[in-house]
């Protein structure tokens, strides 16, 4: 799929994450520029320290080509994990992994196009 930033990958994270795994995922991501990643975390069946700290990694090699990643479909106990450790605010999190990926999509607010002044007087209306 493409977007504004090029295209959507999707990756599905295995049940359990290993070196290898990290070590590939790292590199696409160190190789791509604006990358738009969905990381897929059915599969997920648990979120220990380096599953968590994979995460992180990810994250900041997309924020280093100015790309993003968000999470789909994380389970019930690695999304607690996410929202204890405070995590769940550095990740957007999606219920279906489409909802994800059609985010991307999403245009932001353009700000530039609106007069501050109306916008003083609509609150002053109110």
């Amino acid at each position: 799929m493409n977007n504004r930033f090029g295209s959507v990958r999707v990756k599905q994270l295995p049940e359990t994450l290993d070196c290898e795994y990290a070590r590939l995922l790292l590199s696409e991501l160190s190789k791509t520029d604006r990358p738009s990643i969905v990381l897929d975390c059915s599969n997920m069946r648990q979120m220990d320290r380096e599953s968590s700290l994979l995460l992180l990694r990810c994250l900041e090699e997309a924020i280093k080509s100015n790309g993003d990643v968000k999470l789909a479909e994380v389970p019930n106990g690695a999304r607690r994990v996410l929202e204890r450790t405070g995590m769940g605010r550095l990740f957007e999190l999606f219920d279906t992994t489409a909802d994800a990926v059609n985010s991307f999509r999403r245009l932001p607010i353009d700000l530039g196009s609106h007069s501050f002044d109306s916008l003083q007087t609509s609150e002053n209306a109110a």
